[in-house]
């Protein structure tokens, strides 16, 4: 068996998330019946990470084992051949040792989340950012995001249907800058609760907009409840950008 390793970039619009779904297409299905087209083999997709439905990703870690024998040039040609017309582009391929996990072995995952601060409707980025038409103030959201950076119980920005069996995460990165009419915040961590970065993205624009004060998200952290949290941000402006292994650091 040869595992490849691959990297996918992803327009999570119209899917129903990464993971495999009863309910409808997700891009692990979209893989595995393209790689199935290659090799004629069944194969299971294991990623970094999982997206909800919406989420996109521009580097998302994976992998699978087959016993057909390919380069990974040509592996990677033939799978975005069978991916054609889904919006899912593998950009890097390579085999990788039997012990490589993209799940278990990755120490490091990045997110960052888009908002398209402007009042004029949204055309090349509908459905690939969350647009807030209400001047955001993202000194005061950066200020306030430093509250959540560290070793902490995340259950107010935790969903209800979170399978991790702990709510207490290390944060490691959180930052929040303006790019013209973009606001941009970054978070970085080993891993992450369910809807945790667009939990704390809604809290931090409502400190943008000036209906939270910059305490507030603190405050709603050290509740430790769900019903703290102030708001969700959609799902249309997050992305995946990265996963970090112990050989690539």
């Amino acid at each position: 068996m040869t595992r490849f390793a691959l990297t996918l970039e992803f327009d999570g619009t119209p899917f129903q998330g990464l993971q495999r779904q009863a309910h409808g297409p997700s891009v692990q299905q979209a893989v595995e019946e393209a790689a199935h087209g290659v090799t004629g083999e069944e194969v299971t997709l294991h990623s970094a990470g999982r997206t909800d439905t919406g989420v996109h990703a521009l580097a998302m870690r994976s992998h699978f084992d087959v016993e057909t024998s390919l380069t990974p040039f040509r592996m990677m040609e033939a799978l975005n051949a069978h991916l054609r017309p889904n919006p899912i582009a593998v950009t890097h391929c390579e085999v990788v040792p039997d012990d490589w996990h993209a799940r278990f072995s990755c120490i490091g995952r990045s997110y960052v989340y888009r908002i398209a601060n402007r009042r004029a409707p949204l055309t090349l980025e509908r459905d690939r950012a969350w647009q807030v038409p209400q001047e955001l103030d993202h000194e005061a959201m950066h200020r306030a995001a430093r509250a959540l950076v560290g070793r902490h119980d995340f259950t107010t920005f935790r969903s209800a249907h979170c399978q991790a069996q702990s709510p207490v995460k290390t944060l490691d990165r959180l930052d929040v800058e303006r790019e013209g009419e973009h606001v941009l915040i970054h978070a970085a961590a080993r891993s992450f609760l369910h809807h945790q970065v667009r939990s704390m993205v809604g809290c931090l624009a409502l400190v943008g907009m000036g209906r939270w004060r910059e305490e507030q998200v603190a405050e709603a952290l050290a509740a430790r409840e769900r019903q703290a949290l102030g708001l969700n941000a959609p799902p249309h402006g997050l992305y995946f950008v990265e996963a970090v292994y112990p050989d690539e650091t």
